[in-house]
């Protein structure tokens, strides 16, 4: 027999492996396509560090600002660390099975279900704050139950700051602790709510927070707005049943069998002990669908379920006539993530990716609604987001060029969204290009800057609109591109001269925060 010690070290050098795996897929394929559009943004964004922004928490954009400051401004580099994210997060799952008792099959199960789930491949493939919310969250349910298992209050504390870097990273972890806090209240370890640790690490929550919320108030709650709107005009409502299929589709089909086991286990008798981590997901599954959220902002919990199942699934394994499922069930995920792989990930050629996904009979995946109200062309919107920059630089180069040497020494760009001015700063500056300005979210509360007004090349409004404010409004191009978001394509690119009033009177009036 293999003496423990060297058992052990084959299991973590397995589950290495598999973690691995993703990463290098993520590694491969950083520079197939391009930009994805919030990767703009947040570029611009670690270029004013401050402790909050109109539509997220500071710390992605202080981890993105030393990324860039160690790496560069590169695919590879700005993408490094969310794929080593996603590498962390089927580590700790296969962590989190194993305290839930599993085994080396268990660990192997839910860390390959993680490696391989559509959602957890895309969020890792691009710089955003959704690429390290379910480590956070994951993260914080692996220390919620070695509190149970070894009853060490003093880990609240740790908890607490988890959490807290956590709210730093993204408000949602906020329904994370309320839907701790409700499933406590729901069985029978609500007397943990006594536990003085339990509210000395909601201080250190509080206190890692309290910068971001002194930066909300000062700024008179602009992430509420963004919110208001986003919900009211960005959103589309999704009924109950569209939203529980896009779970499915998000984690990968043959994982359902496994997160399933694992909500079960949590209401079982033998996982009586751990029941309120199946309440946490139902009060947080109920909460996000009667607040028309977006179906992928319930993701973050699935590794707790996976590991949970994973571990139910092993017990079964384990009898005489199921020992089949110890190959089958991790293989089944394995064909079936490379399957799905290039839905997830820019692996294939654009063409070859729609070729595919008709071959799989799988457009509805390609073209799916990602929950949002704009229209979408042949790629679904992670993807589209990634083309079109190109041929908007190029189209506002050309435009910026035409002017004269006296108008472009006083000439600004202001662009419809932060995708288009994020562009236009970081690609701009081959073609010596001014910085863009807009009313988009954080853009409008760092101002016109220095421009009068005088000359101005706008991408994107109207013709009417833009006759009320200039003198003479003048169309001298247009964007083309042939994958990007449809709204993208076929954009005016217009120069404006002579603003009938002052810039920054007109300012307040293009504030959108959506």
């Amino acid at each position: 027999m293999m003496p423990r010690s060297r058992t052990v070290t084959a299991d973590r050098a397995l589950i290495a492996g598999i973690a691995a795996v993703p990463f290098v897929l993520h590694a491969l394929t950083s520079t197939r396509y391009g930009y994805f559009r919030d990767e703009f943004y947040y570029i611009a964004c670690s270029q004013y560090l401050d402790w909050g922004y109109v539509d997220h928490p500071p710390l992605s954009i202080a981890v993105l600002a030393l990324e860039r400051w160690l790496l560069g401004d590169s695919l590879p580099a700005i993408r490094f660390l969310p794929a080593l994210a996603g590498a962390a997060l089927v580590l700790l799952t296969a962590l989190l099975a194993r305290e839930l008792g599993g085994g080396r099959f268990a660990q192997v199960l839910a860390a390959t279900a993680v490696a391989v789930a559509p959602i957890y491949l895309g969020l890792a493939s691009f710089f955003s704050m959704n690429a390290f919310e379910p480590l956070f969250w994951t993260a914080a349910a692996y220390i919620f139950i070695r509190i149970v298992n070894t009853e060490n209050s003093k880990l609240w504390l740790l908890f607490g700051v988890v959490a807290g870097l956590g709210l730093q990273n993204k408000h949602s972890m906020l329904l994370f602790g309320f839907g701790v806090v409700v499933a406590l209240l729901l069985t029978r370890e609500w007397k943990r709510l006594l536990d003085k640790w339990l509210w000395f690490g909601a201080g250190a929550a509080v206190l890692i927070f309290l910068p971001n919320v002194a930066w909300e108030i000062t700024h008179n709650w602009p992430t509420v707005e963004f919110m208001r709107h986003a919900q009211a005009y960005k959103i589309a409502p999704l009924s109950p049943i569209e939203f529980v299929r896009q779970q499915i589709l998000m984690l990968h089909p043959l994982a359902l069998p496994i997160w399933f086991a694992g909500l079960c286990y949590f209401f079982s008798r033998d996982g009586r002990r751990y029941r309120f981590c199946g309440w946490m997901y139902v009060v947080l599954l109920a909460v996000f669908m009667a607040g028309n959220a977006k179906a992928y902002y319930l993701t973050p919990i699935y590794p707790l379920l996976l590991a949970a199942g994973a571990m139910a699934i092993e017990g079964i394994a384990q009898r005489p006539n199921w020992r089949w499922l110890r190959v089958a069930g991790p293989s089944a995920l394995v064909i079936g993530g490379i399957a799905t792989a290039p839905l997830a990930l820019p692996v294939l050629p654009v063409e070859a990716l729609i070729r595919y996904a008709r071959l799989l009979g799988a457009e509805g995946s390609v073209k799916h609604t990602t929950a949002e109200t704009h229209a979408l062309g042949e790629l679904p919107q992670y993807f589209a987001d990634m083309f079109g920059w190109d041929e908007v630089v190029g189209a506002v180069a050309r435009a910026y060029e035409s002017l004269s040497i006296e108008d472009r020494e006083k000439a600004a760009i202001y662009a419809g969204n932060y995708g288009e001015a994020g562009a236009i700063n970081l690609l701009g500056k081959a073609q010596h290009l001014p910085e863009a300005i807009s009313g988009h979210n954080n853009y409008w509360l760092w101002g016109p800057g220095k421009y009068s007004g005088e000359v101005v090349i706008v991408l994107g409004s109207s013709l009417e609109e833009l006759k009320a404010l200039f003198e003479t409004v003048e169309q001298v191009g247009t964007v083309h591109c042939e994958y990007c978001m449809p709204y993208e394509n076929h954009r005016p690119v217009y120069i404006c001269r002579g603003l009938k009033r002052p810039l920054q009177e007109i300012w307040p009036q293009v504030k959108r925060y959506v």
